[in-house]
């Protein structure tokens, strides 16, 4: 549960230049930020070393850059999830759900027991289905469109069907409406406000700043809980006890040793909770994925052959449950996009007992720091002398063995670590394996990366055009191992040595 305790007094990291007496590194994290503070907070800590501090008013925020010092964190042994005050806002909305319970809150253990079987191989062939669908209702909207499309907006789109479709049958029709559907419009905009709870948290007069807009929020909460909440009194009423989707298995599972089951406000905040978190994540992953396909050919070039070689000649196949495993140079895609870009950009992490780490830092049980994942998955004693740069064959398994453990976590780490991990990928490189085999496309070169920070990060203003590619015939594609072989060849140079392109063994947070 939350303490009043100070975080982490007994040491002074080091911390931007310019502090202020009162106001403390706010003017600093502000001036800059442009909205965008998690790419601002790797700008100005640059050079501060492995940890530095934050102080906002009365607030330390204490952040891990280092990636070998994150990796100690991850050690569930000795470290836990904390919840960073954005994520501690979030709980307006979802409550206890899995992502904003607290570790000793006994409906998240319930709710993490419970809904394993929900990302299980059995279930993942229910979903494949409803993924497939809505990956046809996502091309078939640009191939009906003549103009550029902007590609966070579709796939975001995409991965709320999916995940509402798959968590309790709910339709937005997103795809199909020209307006936005009211519950999507509603859950936008109470996590814009419960974000903004999280930034000004600290900032003294922060309950009058907050008044204002209070009752609109205070309505579209309400709404959303209306909404649910009649969702799943509609299905108890009906008798219906299947367990086909995560509504019904969240209504009728019980607890194994226990017999417990999750009450109807906790399946709620459940159900709301995989629809905010579970569906930007998703799309952001592919979002950045399609950015870096769209600007380097010879990766855009693997995967087309790739998907060529798998799904054949013909442009409208769609990859059978099965065969989504097969697509290992499309998963190194989406890996390496999730090292540069993890769509949850850090996780706190607090010792279970009074610790120390890195063999200098002593922490007690009530101190906690964030983990910059962005700052870790660049740290050059791990991913070598040119980590900015885009390379899908540092996670070629030769590779990933090299690396230490518990050094890439774009899906959090430990038992907390994303529930739904399975789930994302599987959506993604599904999806990314029916546009690769049945589009080119290429960015505009005056296009420069820009990236929104809401709960998550996300490619902003990225457009692309999409014309109808020919797949390689099955003769030619019997020859893609052999392309395949020659194009890795152009691709790793210049750039590290293997010995230097490494991470966790066999993904260890998937």
């Amino acid at each position: 549960m939350p303490t009043a305790v100070a975080n982490w007094p007994q040491v002074d990291f080091p911390h931007p230049p310019g502090r202020r007496p009162f106001a403390g590194d706010l003017p600093t994290m502000l001036r800059g930020s442009h909205g965008r503070p998690v790419q601002h907070a790797m700008e100005v800590s640059a050079g501060l070393g492995p940890i530095f501090e934050v102080r906002i008013f009365g607030q330390k925020l204490v952040f891990v850059r280092d990636a070998v010092l994150a990796a100690e964190l991850c050690d569930e042994r000795r470290f836990e999830k904390k919840l960073a005050p954005g994520v501690r806002a979030l709980r307006s909305i979802a409550g206890d759900g899995l992502f904003t319970a607290y570790s000793d809150e006994p409906n998240w253990r319930l709710a993490h027991d419970l809904l394993r079987p929900a990302f299980t191989r059995q279930a993942m062939q229910r979903y494949h289905g409803t993924m497939t669908s809505v990956a046809d209702e996502l091309i078939g909207s640009w191939d009906a469109s003549p103009a550029s499309m902007d590609v966070s907006s579709s796939l975001t789109k995409m991965t709320l069907e999916t995940i509402g479709r798959t968590s309790f049958s709910k339709d937005f029709g997103s795809f199909t409406r020209p307006q936005v559907d009211p519950f999507v419009d509603a859950m936008v905009a109470a996590l814009r406000r419960g974000q903004r709870r999280g930034t000004l948290g600290p900032v003294p007069g922060s309950k009058l700043l907050l008044r204002r807009g209070q009752k609109a929020y205070a309505e579209k909460q309400a709404y959303l809980d209306e909404v649910v909440d009649g969702i799943i009194q509609q299905r108890v009423a009906s008798g219906d006890d299947a367990q086909d989707d995560l509504l019904g298995l969240m209504l009728h599972a019980s607890h194994q040793e226990t017999g417990e089951k999750l009450d109807l406000v906790n399946i709620r905040h459940q159900i709301l909770t995989f629809l905010v978190a579970g569906h930007e994540t998703t799309s952001g992953a592919l979002s950045f994925a399609m950015y870096y396909l769209a600007t380097n050919p010879e990766v855009r070039a693997r995967a087309a052959a790739e998907t060529d070689e798998i799904l054949g000649a013909d442009p409208d196949a769609t990859p059978t449950f099965e065969q989504v495993a097969k697509f290992r140079y499309l998963r190194r895609v989406l890996d390496e996009s999730l090292r540069l870009w993890p769509t949850a950009p850090g996780f706190a992490r607090g010792p279970r007992a009074d610790t120390v780490i890195g063999d200098r830092y002593r922490m007690r049980s009530t101190d906690w720091c964030i983990v910059m994942a962005t700052a870790a998955h660049r740290d050059p004693q791990v991913w070598g002398a040119d980590p900015e740069r885009f390379d899908p064959d540092r996670f070629l398994p030769e590779n990933v063995r090299k690396r230490p453990a518990h050094t890439y976590f774009p899906f959090g780490t430990g038992e907390r670590a994303c529930i739904g991990r399975q789930f994302a990928l599987h959506e993604a490189i599904l999806v990314l394996a029916r546009i690769c085999h049945r589009y080119d496309f290429v960015a505009d070169p005056a296009y420069d990366l820009k990236i929104s920070e809401r709960l998550t990060l996300m490619p902003e203003e990225f457009m692309l055009d999409f014309t109808r590619r020919v797949p390689e015939t099955s003769a030619t594609s019997a020859s893609a191992s052999n392309r395949d072989a020659s194009m890795r060849t152009e691709t790793a140079s210049p750039g590290p040595t293997s010995q230097n392109a490494s991470s966790c063994p066999t993904h260890a947070v998937h």
